[in-house]
């Protein structure tokens, strides 16, 4: 029986209007400065306009092997409150909405979480992540997202494991 990823933390829209600490495209991470490397994810850190401290995320670009043009941007953050971790992906604008975000871990299912909203970059699908998640991340070596053109046809993007307990740690 697979779990699904914390659907009963999953943020609602307005939730995750409130909780949206980091600015999601991009290019607007690429205005941050890269502060240190983890095996395959950068920390990445900008001061967002009216905060009093910077915020810093793990950030992984990946690509479908297969589909060149089917890219996802990985965010890894703490709230600036402290209270919540979220794991927040940007999928290309074309996908299945409806269908959501699936998760696989070391060939294990973790199940789909619904996408929030689309901005002109893309579509973002959001997580509290709970100690579970954050184990099998720090613990896998691979994870598959799984996004959808039709209901029919998933395709998975893999993103490397390797070095995220390191880089989930020295989060700030």
């Amino acid at each position: 029986m697979t779990r699904p990823i914390l659907p009963i933390l999953l943020l609602a829209f307005g939730a995750a209007l409130v909780l949206a600490t980091m600015v999601i495209s991009p290019a607007a991470h690429a205005q941050g400065s890269v502060r240190s490397q983890h095996g395959d994810w950068q920390m990445s850190c900008d001061m967002l306009p009216g905060a009093n401290e910077e915020q810093c995320a793990l950030i992984q670009n990946v690509t479908a092997e297969d589909q060149p043009n089917v890219a996802l941007s990985v965010i890894v953050l703490k709230t600036a409150d402290e209270q919540a971790r979220l794991l927040r992906v940007l999928a290309p604008l074309g996908i299945l909405l409806p269908n959501g975000l699936g998760l696989n871990i070391d060939g294990e299912d973790q199940g789909r979480v619904a996408f929030v909203r689309c901005l002109p970059n893309g579509c973002v699908a959001e997580v509290v992540m709970d100690e579970a998640l954050i184990d099998q991340l720090s613990e896998g070596d691979s994870g598959i997202f799984i996004v959808f053109k039709t209901p029919e046809e998933g395709i998975g993007i893999p993103v490397s494991l390797d070095g995220f307990a390191e880089g989930f740690a020295a989060l700030p």
